[in-house]
């Protein structure tokens, strides 16, 4: 008997939407926030690991605003800081005793770290990295690696294009734009090479490497399924970066201070030259870092390389860094939710290994993927052009389902220490992919059928 098609009332987010379009293009701040006409949904409110629509429909949440909310939403500990941190008086465009206090203590978790500026957001801190890098220089080209995301803003945004790509061709995909409104002047900057090629890279560093400012890399792809870097494949961006002069630039925007004390980095045993953190550092409260060897960093300065910003340190993002940062370094949050990522997936797979149904994970336990295939991919050609349809229906049931994650398999599943002070969550979840998994099975059957 076929399985009935879950629902949940939608009708006050899309009252929204059909009001918000009007004002906000495509009735959202940010596009990535679009789900359609009928399936984008509007917050009420979050606390620990479940997000609240307007509607009433309450969520267990693996997006957790891609990262941010590494403690939980509303987390009682750094909102109280943050109150105490507006009574400093906001912004001043001057600086404030905390930010070394804040500095030191991300300096004493990541090594690599002897100096820190503060901005607002990832996409400002890689800006400001990638400047330093060609200040400290006097370069201006510099190597991204396929699959790698780092912000909206033109250098960083361009990517293969799998879509025309002859999978049998000799010659590598053509670099283009995410999108439109970037100069195509901005192109003979930007090289590429694909994940875990070690032969590519030697072969890129070769032929160019004299002339590159920086290689950016997310050790794990914060926006490709946190597919991974293999740790001897960093040592080598390293070796490489060090040989030619080149600022090796290790992009934890995502991943800092979730993955452990001393991010991806820290794990895999590679010192960047300079490093970015954001998401994880307040528990969602609006900051970002810019950090690396002190005479790179010094290049900061008068006649250097420019950096600053109104809202930079502002007295409330750094009140909920200073004691975000102070949980993640002095309590076992950071172990309690990767033990809880671990859970998920022992769960998830007793319930797809039931159903005989092929599967695999990347990343590590704080930030995982889910791939149907016996191995996942560790580049993003193999991504591309593998099947990821089951997951994207898949996730379609589960947000009607109480359980949000991305609506498409580019996006990790993120974990915060809540999740694992609830036990309700685990099994709330558990249960939706249940009944996920058997109705996407369904749904392909009847595909099949008609």
């Amino acid at each position: 008997m076929a399985m009935p098609i879950p629902h949940r009332d939608l009708s006050k987010s899309n009252a929204q939407f059909q009001r918000a379009v009007k004002r906000l293009p495509l009735g959202v701040s940010s596009t990535f926030r679009y789900w359609g006409d009928d399936r984008t949904i509007y917050v009420h409110h979050g606390k620990g690991g479940r997000t609240w629509d307007i509607d009433g429909n309450n969520y267990v949440d693996y997006r957790l605003g891609y990262g941010p909310a590494i403690l939980g939403y509303a987390d009682d500990r750094v909102d109280e800081a943050a109150r105490r941190g507006m009574e400093v008086g906001g912004v001043f465009a001057l600086s404030t005793e905390r930010e070394l206090i804040v500095a030191d203590r991300i300096s004493k978790m990541v090594p690599a770290a002897e100096l820190v500026r503060f901005s607002n957001s990832g996409t400002e801190a890689v800006m400001a990295a990638l400047r330093l890098a060609r200040a400290y220089t006097g370069r201006e080209s510099y190597l991204l690696v396929e699959g790698g995301y780092h912000g909206l803003f033109d250098a960083a945004m361009w990517m293969s294009n799998m879509e025309e790509w002859d999978l049998g061709s000799n010659t590598d995909p053509e670099l283009v734009p995410y999108g439109k409104g970037i100069p195509q002047t901005v192109k003979k900057l930007a090289h590429i090479t694909p994940m875990n090629d070690f032969q590519r890279l030697e072969d890129v560093f070769a032929r160019h490497g004299d002339t590159f400012a920086a290689m950016l890399i997310e050790p794990i792809q914060g926006n490709c399924c946190s597919i991974m870097a293999q740790a001897a494949y960093v040592q080598l961006a390293r070796e490489l970066c060090t040989k030619h002069g080149v600022m090796l630039i290790i992009d934890e925007v995502k991943s800092g201070f979730r993955v452990g004390k001393g991010g991806i980095q820290g794990i895999m045993g590679v010192t960047p030259d300079i490093t970015t953190f954001a998401k994880a550092v307040a528990n969602g409260y609006p900051i970002s870092v810019v950090a690396g060897r002190e005479e790179v960093m010094r290049t900061f300065r008068y006649g250097g390389a420019s950096h600053g910003g109104t809202y930079t340190a502002h007295s409330v993002s750094l009140a909920a860094a200073e004691e975000c940062l102070r949980i993640l370094d002095e309590t076992p949050a950071l172990e309690t939710l990767a033990n809880y990522g671990e859970r998920l997936k022992a769960g998830i797979s007793d319930i797809l290994n039931a159903r005989k149904i092929v599967h695999s994970y990347t990343g590590h336990p704080s930030m995982f993927g889910l791939f149907f295939a016996e191995t996942p991919p560790d580049n993003y050609r193999d991504w591309k052009t593998s099947d990821y349809s089951f997951y994207d229906q898949m996730a379609y049931y589960l947000h009607d389902l109480g359980v949000i994650c991305e609506p498409d398999s580019r996006e990790p599943w993120f974990m915060c220490e809540a999740h694992g002070l609830d036990e309700t969550c685990l099994t709330d979840t558990l249960k939706a992919v249940d009944m996920a998994v058997d109705l996407t099975l369904q749904h392909i059957e009847d595909t099949a059928a008609e």
